[in-house]
């Protein structure tokens, strides 16, 4: 395969998506894309949030591997610095193209990129805080009419379109709901004083809320149909496989919060991944638990090439040695929209059926049967003979001294 493209849609909830047996009709170009893609149908996040969900999917590594600071660490290798590593440092033409201000080269993300767009120098509004994906995909058409598509290129693509404030265009909104006839000053209102807020005490208010951010769920769905129509143009998607899925999902309610929260819930991290154009099971669905930590050793692997010794997942393919192993998930316990200096640690482990996790500041477990209770609503860890060892298998990553 001459081109891999990561294709990451922030706070993407897997059930908006019709591939996963929502029947409302969100996203028909990704659902018409899975008759050439295999499909994940138990991936997960290693984090229910940005910062803590993308070191495991451009770095393969967990939030607490190094210590908590604001710039990526040093001691992490980014997935275009492994394959400059790898193949030689102008085999692989490496590039990003991105609106998510915690990404940014301010923190560190640019680092090992050819080409690194994050919009930060950018003028956006209140109500539409990213550049749309619209905006991103007239960026990489620009850039793959400079570039020479006859070597091989790594891209990373990421919206920000989903994510609140829930503002979308009035023509998205009426293919979810019609009768939803507010202004943007109102809908804006409602992120400030509701969600930011995570005040989920009116259900009404909740549903609203969740049509709203369906609406933008339709309007990326869009954005992603001229995304490939950009790729077939400059004749790259033949010879191309594209890795599509999110960094965390979304909450309305289901757990008493709002938005993307320190929660270790299925709706924040069981999330949606197809891979187009894969090698083995085109058209079929994968029922393998996997981690956002398999992405840059399934991108080395695509090119042929050997893992990065500090890559913590495993290659997607071939499928048949690919591991069976339970999955960690880490992130800072934050209940609101801001991490405080305060706020600590919380972390899941799930191995079949079962799912424990711990919340460092009550000192709580979980543990939840999701093949009987996908939604996480009862909590039987004190009855369940299995929790001992869900526990045992989880506790050494608890209160870990980073690297």
């Amino acid at each position: 395969m001459k081109h891999v493209i990561l294709f990451t849609i922030d706070a993407l909830r897997r059930d908006t998506l019709g591939l996963y047996g929502n029947t409302q009709g969100f996203t028909p170009f990704l659902d018409s894309l899975t008759v050439d893609s295999a499909v994940f149908t138990h991936a997960h996040s290693v984090a229910p949030y940005t910062q803590a969900s993308f070191p495991g999917i451009l770095t393969s590594t967990y939030l607490f591997d190094t210590p908590r600071e604001q710039k990526l660490s040093e001691k992490r290798t980014l997935i275009c610095e492994a394959l400059k590593r790898r193949a030689g440092v102008n085999e692989i033409t490496t590039a990003a193209f991105h609106s998510n201000p915690y990404l940014s080269g301010y923190f560190g993300w640019n680092r090992g990129w050819d080409t690194f767009y994050d919009s930060m120098q950018d003028e956006v509004e209140d109500m539409s805080p990213y550049i749309n994906g619209n905006a991103i995909n007239q960026k990489i058409d620009a850039w793959l009419g400079s570039v020479d598509t006859g070597k091989p290129l790594f891209l990373w693509v990421h919206y920000m379109d989903v994510h609140e404030p829930y503002v979308p265009q009035r023509r998205y909104i009426d293919r979810v709901d019609g009768s939803i006839k507010l202004s943007r000053e109102q809908m804006f209102a409602l992120f400030k004083e509701v969600v930011l807020a995570r005040d989920v005490s009116n259900p009404q208010t909740v549903q609203l809320l969740r049509k709203l951010y369906q609406a933008h769920v339709c309007e990326v769905d869009e954005y992603a149909r001229q995304l490939f129509t950009v790729l077939e143009k400059h004749s790259v998607l033949p010879d191309s496989t594209v890795i599509i899925t999110t960094d965390h999902g979304e909450e309305f309610g289901e757990h008493g919060g709002l938005s993307h929260d320190g929660k270790m819930y299925a709706e924040l991290v069981h999330v949606p991944q197809l891979i187009v154009n894969a090698p083995e099971k085109r058209g079929e669905s994968c029922d393998t638990l996997v981690s956002g930590l398999d992405i840059p050793p399934t991108i080395l692997e695509l090119y042929g090439l050997e893992p990065e010794q500090s890559f913590q997942g495993s290659s997607l393919f071939p499928l048949s040695r690919y591991p069976e192993k339970g999955l960690y998930g880490e992130a800072v316990g934050k209940l609101a929209h801001k991490i405080k200096e305060t706020d600590k640690p919380a972390y899941y482990y799930r191995e079949g059926q079962w799912k424990v996790i711990y919340r460092q500041e009550e000192y709580s477990w979980e543990l939840y049967d999701l093949d009987e209770d996908p939604q996480e609503q009862c909590n039987r860890i004190g009855n369940v003979e299995a929790a001992e060892g869900l526990k045992h298998a989880l506790e050494p990553r608890i209160g870990r001294e980073p690297i």
